[in-house]
């Protein structure tokens, strides 16, 4: 039993005695910092039993607790707010406990249980860029959270490798690469995809925009009845709009439509029929540049400190899914339209129709996620299944989970969806097809050059070999890099600032690294002081100030911020936790003596309390993929 349970079990006690049963479970609060207190409990619920006032229902519930519970020291009483202060002996005990407990931090929340967590899912027509490094530093994160609350875990990435999307940079190399390889170039293969992307929209840029200006004005015949009829509806529509956005829209309808019909598109598209009947000098060329790609792919990853248990891609699963339609069939969860194509309604869920296989027998994404889901069930069994992709994909992922359920699958119910909102720059949004996306390698670098420079300017580079230096610019980097994405709720759209980022004062991956340090500097000279050199074995101090207790209470949390976090899927509350907690300690530090104490005892304890805190520092920050500097 915890101690909030504990106290849960001593308020209900008090209340049963004082006032009869309590027909509503107790609920503590963390005391306002602003009043003494360790927990707080509310009594107006209570009101109707004790038939007294609120001040009085408080103090008479103070007054049996402060003389029958063996936890409780003081009392204050604000109104109705019964704010209750423990004995020092119980931080103290925990603290002796605790302190060098290895696996403080670990939880049995998940424990017999198995998750698999899918995240990265690029596309390999291009480098990763910042919106991918969000996505794989939530994925990472969120994986952790769930092995340190018990869960067994297996990380996935489905591969986005097939498409049209893939074909533009196939069309392009061949058009216009000359031959050029990772290798004659000196570009990493991701890269140089990308660069083939990019190549292939601006060709097609050139090739339409007369086109399309045309189009819009109305003088334009394209080829085929289907796209002549959507024409003349889109035109028709055009005339008759007055609203700014529905005009823009339309004309956005005419821009695709004479982009479809373009020499270059028709290519790609060739291509990929070519693709999907398995010519022989299409595959080629598609394995030799997936190749290159994931090659830059792992560089990254690398770096990112990202990695996978699991892959899947989309060249294997998208013709999954469609027994499971046939299924659906015979079970009557899906319906066969006249033209043969098969859909669900969901109209009485809130949702709409959705279409789950085309009539010519060919699959939508959604029949592959439907194959997809059922294959990861059958290969590992897992009891929950968490996809973290972005929120634009909200509505896709109520229409399969709702599938599944419908479906009658035993995992259905375990399947999440971490919906996380963009990241923004200073500069405005990222487009990938006009290039202008940040260049997820190019990202890291620069918050490597930040760490350098700021490091330098603030004189924390004496007494490091140029490795140790070179190693410290590269984890002080990715730790303001991944600190700062994820301290932001995931679901929530964030502005990402390189520069405030790695400011060593601020809620920033710096500052608490600075604080791990600074504790490992304390515990170094702790060692090789003779007299301090036996601090290990030596004694608690049961006498603790104000900031001790702080400390330990801010300590004591952090399995239950764990459990918190791992429910959520929000690291961002072990991010929040690192930030008080390096400041708690950091008050603590600047205002109670360590080395220069003089009592031996309370200087043991202080040592042992600065070691706790740096654990639980590096825990935590091991749990958001940040690895611990130990000298700045």
């Amino acid at each position: 039993m915890n101690l909030e349970q504990a106290l849960i079990e001593s308020i209900t006690s008090a209340i049963t005695n004082l006032y009869g049963p309590n027909p509503q479970p107790v609920k503590l609060e963390r005391t306002n910092p602003d009043f003494a207190g360790d927990y707080t409990f509310v009594v107006f619920p209570l009101l109707r039993i004790s038939r007294s006032t609120p001040e009085a229902t408080a103090t008479a519930i103070g007054d049996y607790l402060k003389q029958n519970a063996s936890l409780v020291a003081d009392f204050n009483v604000v109104k109705g707010f019964l704010n209750i202060v423990l004995k020092t002996d119980i931080y103290a005990d925990f603290l002796k406990i605790q302190w060098d407990n290895p696996a403080f931090g670990q939880t049995s929340l998940g424990a017999g249980k198995k998750v698999m967590v899918e995240y990265s899912s690029p596309n390999t027509n291009k480098p990763l860029h910042l919106g991918h490094v969000r996505n794989n530093l939530l994925g990472v994160s969120v994986a952790n959270l769930y092995k340190a609350a018990g869960y067994q875990v297996v990380m996935a990435n489905l591969v986005n490798d097939r498409g049209i999307h893939i074909c533009k940079s196939m069309i392009a190399w061949q058009k216009f690469g000359n031959g050029e390889t990772p290798e004659s170039t000196g570009m990493k293969g991701d890269h140089l995809v990308g660069k083939y992307y990019v190549i292939f929209e601006n060709a097609l840029r050139e090739e339409t925009l007369p086109v399309i200006e045309s189009a819009i004005a109305g003088h334009w015949s394209p080829d085929g009845d289907v796209a002549k009829t959507k024409y003349s509806s889109i035109l028709a529509q055009l005339q008759n709009a007055t609203e700014d956005k529905q005009i823009a829209k339309l004309k956005d309808d005419i821009k695709e439509l004479v982009r479809n019909q373009s020499t270059l598109m028709r290519e790609t598209q060739q291509m990929l029929r070519d693709w999907e009947a398995g010519v022989s000098e299409v595959i080629s060329l598609w394995k030799t540049m997936n190749a290159w790609v994931y090659s830059g792919f792992e560089k990254t990853y690398a770096r990112m400190g990202v990695s996978f248990d699991q892959y899947y891609y989309e060249s294997d699963t998208y013709k999954l899914g469609k027994d499971v339609v046939e299924e659906g069939l015979r079970n009557g969860v899906f319906y066969r339209k006249d033209d043969g194509s098969v859909w669900i309604d969901l109209r009485e869920d809130g949702l709409d129709e959705k279409l789950v296989l085309r009539g010519d027998g060919t699959s939508v994404y959604i029949t592959q996620d439907i194959g997809t889901a059922d294959l990861k069930y059958q290969q590992h069994g897992v009891d929950e299944s968490i996809y973290v992709v972005g929120n634009e994909q909200d509505y896709h992922f109520k229409v399969l989970f709702l599938i599944m359920k419908k479906l009658g699958r035993p995992f259905a119910s375990g399947m999440h969806h971490l919906s996380y909102g963009m990241v923004d720059l200073p500069s405005g949004k990222m487009k990938s097809r006009e290039g202008t996306v940040v260049d997820a390698d190019d990202l890291i670098q620069e918050m490597v050059n930040e760490a350098k420079a700021k490091t330098i300017e603030l004189g924390k580079t004496e007494g490091l070999a140029d490795e140790e230096l070179s190693n410290l610019y590269e984890s002080l980097g990715l730790s303001a890099l991944k600190f700062f994405i994820l301290k932001v709720d995931p679901r929530k759209r964030m502005l990402f600032n390189p520069q405030e980022s790695i400011d060593f004062q601020g809620d920033t991956g710096p500052f608490v690294q600075y604080t791990y340090a600074r504790i490992q500097s304390i515990l170094r000279s702790a060692s090789a002081d003779s007299g301090s050199a036996s601090w290990q074995q030596g004694d608690i101090n049961h006498d603790l100030q104000p900031l001790e207790i702080e400390t330990i209470q801010t300590l004591y949390r952090y399995p239950e911020e764990v459990n918190k976090a791992c429910s959520e899927s929000s690291p961002a509350v072990i991010a929040q936790y690192c930030i008080d907690l390096a400041r708690t300690f950091n008050r603590f530090y600047n205002e109670c003596h360590i080395m220069r104490e003089p009592d031996p005892i309370v200087k043991n304890t202080r040592l042992k309390l600065a070691h706790f805190t740096a654990h639980t520092l590096k825990h935590g920050l091991n749990l958001l993929g940040i690895q611990v500097v130990e000298r700045m």
